[in-house]
């Protein structure tokens, strides 16, 4: 968690500095799932591995700067531990950084569309914790650099607040611990703008 909160920092600090430029500022939570391939890979000694499913809570804000165009980051993570062939506990976290285009359709809603970089830290948990000078941990972290892209609509339902209806394609690089390089996540959002004279 001291990583996923160092990105979460490191995050709000790009958001506050980018915020003077913004015309536009959206934040939102959200919840949905998993889905991915699955299969036997040589890691799990030939058992059938996937990371699909389980809840998938989420984080994500956008700055839009000028003529709709703009930029966005997201974070995702398993709400829940699932056992890796069987036996070892473990979570996927998703985070990402996007350039961003969100076009108005009408007065009410605006598409989203983005594409950019980002990573999968899998974590490895362990019955012993590891100490450094600076924290204990009692996890391994296997971490993939990976694209992005996705997509979704903002449905202003009162003033400022939407929903948001999304969906998202992770392609991981070197994803040797399970069958696929691919997942998707798909879900809903509940957010705020805060833009002048929206």
């Amino acid at each position: 968690m001291r990583k996923l909160t160092l990105v979460a920092l490191l995050y709000g600090f790009f958001l506050v500095g980018a915020s003077a430029y913004a015309q536009e500022f959206d934040a939102a939570v959200g919840f949905g799932t998993l889905t991915a391939s699955s299969g036997a890979v040589a890691l799990a000694n030939g058992e059938t591995v996937t990371e699909r499913g389980g809840l998938y809570p989420a984080f994500s804000a956008d700055f839009i700067i000028k003529h709709r165009l703009g930029v966005s980051g997201n974070v995702a993570w398993r709400a829940s531990r699932n056992l890796y062939a069987g036996v070892i506990p473990y979570r996927p976290i998703f985070y990402d950084f996007n350039a961003l285009y969100a076009p108005k359709l009408g007065s009410r809603a605006t598409a989203e569309m983005m594409a950019g970089i980002g990573a999968e830290s899998l974590r490895f948990y362990t019955p012993q914790f590891q100490c450094s000078a600076f924290s204990c941990t009692n996890y391994v972290s296997s971490n993939h650099f990976m694209g992005h892209v996705g997509g979704g609509l903002r449905l202003y339902v009162w003033g400022h607040m939407f929903v948001r209806p999304e969906a998202h394609l992770y392609l991981v690089h070197n994803n040797q611990e399970f069958p696929s390089s691919q997942a998707a996540r798909f879900g809903l959002s509940i957010g705020y703008t805060f833009a002048p004279g929206f």
